[in-house]
């Protein structure tokens, strides 16, 4: 292990299944992501001033070139939004970029992307140059450690957002809408993780991004080891000058959310995608999420195969993958969506906000022991 390595791989964090090149969503040919990240001021919250620990994540399905996608989605427990979604469940098409931020700039983001589709031309008019479409944009709450009711997210952000998407790496933990997160009672945010199928499977690349503040200490789980419970209170985070542990819940269990963005390049079917979306919640058990009460847990996913596949008059013939052949689909989709939880977390730095507010980021070495100790360390790392 390097001193750079940040990554949960890069610890010897033991996983299933083979990743792509990058290990993340952009491993999907065409998927693009940009953030914006939002950091300024310290002390005590002053409504509208901050302190600000937010942003916007966004991620083009095809990058700047409108081309909508089969898309559906699905709710495990939905304490949370996730605009746009209507349209997706009649009509099968994803035809807007997905964004996630914090809950109090929804309004603001879903505007803003309509105002980004409008100037770049990013739509297919139904008649001269009138067009309609309904951002798809999703949220968890940051206010424990963000100035969440000043709604900082600006429309020049969401446009640097969209404006700034690339394939290639992505930045994890506390950037763009996961800048103020919490995850397991530990620094949270954005994570990423791939996975290739074996070429008898087809060779399909399946991607997830995930926006990550929800869980409990006790139920962090990694690689099958009950990490949470094993660190006790160690590192306890702190609400208002109080600290919380492993046995506490602020103010009650489950308020957090988790947002997953699934991409495949597999020629998948609307109904299909629902089904990879159903299998999501099983990377997120293998994490310890239960979904509960308080909890927004929403997830789309898309496919990228059949380029050209919308139309709004004209017939299209489209490729399908056999549903006896979806199983793969299904184990690369719970595999990565596991691992992009965990990267989330090992990507994580402590992070102070508001009125002092400050969350730990993971302790990697300590986990790395824990690890140890239940065997549970890939070789190499001995």
């Amino acid at each position: 292990m390097t001193a750079a390595a940040q990554r949960a791989r890069d610890y010897g964090v033991p996983f299933d299944g083979q990743p792509g090149p990058i290990n993340a969503i952009t491993d999907v040919p065409g998927v693009t992501v940009g953030q914006t990240t939002l950091i300024r001021g310290d002390g005590p919250l002053v409504k509208g001033e901050g302190p600000v620990r937010t942003g916007v994540t966004a991620i083009l399905p095809r990058g700047p070139h409108f081309d909508p996608v089969y898309a559906n989605w699905y709710t495990l427990n939905g304490n949370g939004d996730m605009t746009g979604t209507h349209w997706i469940t009649e009509s099968g098409f994803l035809e807007t970029p997905i964004l996630v931020t914090n809950t109090g700039s929804v309004g603001t983001v879903r505007d803003a992307a309509w105002q980004w589709m409008d100037q770049r031309h990013y739509y297919t008019p139904f008649y001269k140059d009138y067009w309609y479409a309904y951002p798809v944009v999703a949220e968890t709450y940051d206010g424990l450690f963000n100035d969440i009711n000043g709604q900082h997210v600006t429309k020049a952000d969401v446009f640097h957002a969209l404006d700034s998407a690339r394939s290639g790496a992505v930045q994890e933990g506390g950037v763009g809408g996961g800048t103020g997160m919490m995850c397991y009672n530990f620094k949270g945010g954005i994570g990423t993780a791939s996975r290739v199928l074996d070429k008898k499977d087809g060779g399909y690349t399946v991607g997830v991004l995930v926006q990550c503040n929800h869980g409990s200490r006790g139920q962090l789980t990694i690689a099958g080891v009950p990490v949470g419970r094993e660190l006790q209170d160690t590192l306890p985070y702190i609400i208002e000058g109080q600290s919380f542990g492993v046995t506490d819940a602020l103010p009650r269990e489950e308020t957090g959310s988790i947002i997953v963005v699934l991409a495949t390049d597999a020629p998948l079917l609307p109904g299909q995608l629902k089904r990879l979306a159903q299998r999501i919640p099983l990377g997120v058990t293998r994490t310890g999420g239960i979904g509960g009460n308080g909890s927004g847990d929403i997830f789309i996913a898309f496919s990228t195969a059949n380029p050209q596949a919308f139309s709004n008059t004209e017939n299209r013939q489209v490729t399908t993958l056999p549903n006896d052949r979806i199983n793969p689909l299904f184990e690369a989709t719970i595999e990565a969506t596991e691992e992009a939880i965990i990267n989330a977390l090992f990507a994580g730095r402590t992070l102070t906000g508001i009125n002092g507010n400050t969350v730990p980021g993971l302790p990697k070495e300590a986990v790395i022991r824990i690890l140890r100790r239940y065997n549970r360390i890939a070789a190499g790392h001995r």
